[in-house]
């Protein structure tokens, strides 16, 4: 069985500590609490490939701090400057500590850094457009003035592949590293399924109609805060009509050019380990 990356926490997220202030200080004050070690929003990872910690205490005077949940009885926490967001681009340094983390660490991260990230980018009342307040141990945000609740919200993404004659399409944005193709993705618009928009998106993207839509697995992705919902389609042709304000360049690629491509010695760059698209090329090269 292959684990999507950013899955396989080990945190009890104690949501109970959440609505209970008492025990949130408790934990606080726990000697065997622990502080999430950031620089800015990009991980500290030690030489064993696990992720930072220190203690609570050296938490900056203006963090934002949230309870992550207990590691074996142990509370854990991690914090990030009150109303700064993480920048839009990921830094060579997430990247290579991203590909460094041990199992199951990142998916701690990914927690810690959409719910830091939410926070930050979600001061304002969304009713009424006063400051609010934190509360539920960093899991909320509340209004003073229209005592509104906000709660960290999940972005369903759908990234997909058609297969027609045992090939997978495949598309590259020009943002990407050269050489690198991956599966096509999008949003999910209101009143929608799933399987809805796996085929509105490939149309869209590649003008390929697909059918018989099936689901592959999910993965968290914390740029900001997503769920990415990983499918196969079935498509009815192979003719593409390229959208290139979404695509730089799609194609066909068999099995055996995937596959190639995973192992590093293909004709594209293949996504990366930790990355839901990784995992569905290679789940469907592996069918035959």
């Amino acid at each position: 069985m292959i684990v999507p990356g950013f899955t396989g926490g080990t945190l009890s997220r104690v949501a109970d500590h959440r609505n209970d202030a008492e025990a949130f200080a408790a934990a606080m004050g726990d000697w065997r609490a622990r502080l999430l070690k950031l620089d800015g929003y990009d991980p500290e990872i030690t030489e064993e490939g696990r992720l930072g910690w220190t203690m609570v205490t050296e938490a900056p005077d203006d963090a934002h701090i949230v309870l992550l949940g207990f590691d074996e009885g142990r509370p854990r926490f991690a914090a990030a400057p009150e109303g700064v967001p993480a920048p839009p681009l990921r830094s060579p340094a997430l990247f290579r500590a991203l590909d460094q983390l041990a199992p199951g660490e990142a998916a701690t991260y990914a927690m810690a850094r959409a719910v830091l990230d939410w926070n930050a980018r979600h001061r304002f009342c969304a009713n009424c457009g006063t400051l609010t307040d934190s509360f539920r141990a960093g899991w909320g945000r509340k209004c003073g003035n229209c005592s509104t609740e906000h709660f960290p919200r999940v972005d369903p993404v759908v990234i997909m592949i058609a297969e027609h004659d045992g090939r997978a399409l495949l598309g590259r944005q020009p943002s990407w590293p050269a050489g690198r193709y991956s599966a096509l993705a999008g949003f999910l618009e209101p009143g929608e399924s799933i399987e809805e928009a796996v085929a509105r998106e490939i149309q869209e993207e590649a003008g390929v109609r697909v059918s018989d839509v099936r689901y592959i697995g999910s993965q968290p992705w914390p740029f900001p805060s997503q769920l990415m919902i990983a499918c196969v389609g079935i498509a009815e042709d192979d003719a593409i009509t390229l959208d290139q304000n979404e695509l730089e360049m799609a194609g066909w690629f068999t099995r055996d050019e995937v596959r190639a491509a995973l192992a590093g010695d293909g004709p594209f760059v293949a996504p990366p380990t930790y990355a839901i698209a990784h995992t569905l090329l290679t789940l469907w090269a592996n069918e035959a």
